[in-house]
């Protein structure tokens, strides 16, 4: 064991004491086995905890992101859907709008009909009541005139039908027939 007592005046000519170097490494073997058990242990659960928790964390966001997705293609849809069914009122709208234009134009139609028909009717009353009245004037007249010229009376009555009668047989306009003389 010459070369262990040479290792060890050497160390001793360093100052290094060999017990106590040996105390120290196994007081140091042993605190490290304790940290191991007490601290190292302890410290990688917590780590491996806080990995899983933020893995979690991560899976959750990566779930809040699809279900955003998911969200808005839902927004997306409705969206549309609710623009279709715009534009089918919109529609709706505006063709209820043109048939009640129409209905409007087609009543404007008959009521304008119906007041020319109604015009014409007066039209056609107040010409036989005119021809009626013009009748009875060219009656008179002929009859004052026939008055004069044989310096006499005549038989008005008699003379205004045979007046009237030669009149109806006459072309006067009216295509004949008398209508209210």
């Amino acid at each position: 064991m010459p070369f262990l007592a040479g290792i060890t005046e050497g160390l001793k000519a360093l100052g290094i004491n060999l017990p106590s170097l040996l105390a120290q490494l196994v007081n140091f073997t042993v605190l490290l086995v304790v940290l191991y058990f007490l601290a190292y242990k302890p410290v990688l659960r917590l780590l491996d905890e806080r990995r899983r928790r933020i893995q979690e964390g991560l899976q959750a966001s990566e779930e809040a992101k699809r279900r955003l997705a998911e969200a808005e293609q839902e927004v997306k849809a409705q969206l549309d859907r609710a623009r279709q069914e715009s534009q089918a009122l919109i529609s709706q709208a505006q063709q209820v709008a043109a048939r009640i234009q129409e209905e409007a134009r087609a009543q404007a139609r008959q009521e304008a009909e119906q007041l020319l028909a109604r015009a014409r009717s007066e039209i056609e009353m107040e010409r036989d009541a005119a021809i009626s009245q013009l009748r009875q004037e060219f009656a008179d007249l002929t009859i004052r005139a026939a008055e004069r010229v044989i310096r006499r009376s005549l038989d008005r009555e008699a003379h205004r039908r045979l007046i009237e009668e030669t009149l109806a047989e006459a072309p006067l306009g009216d295509g004949g027939g008398d209508r209210g003389a």
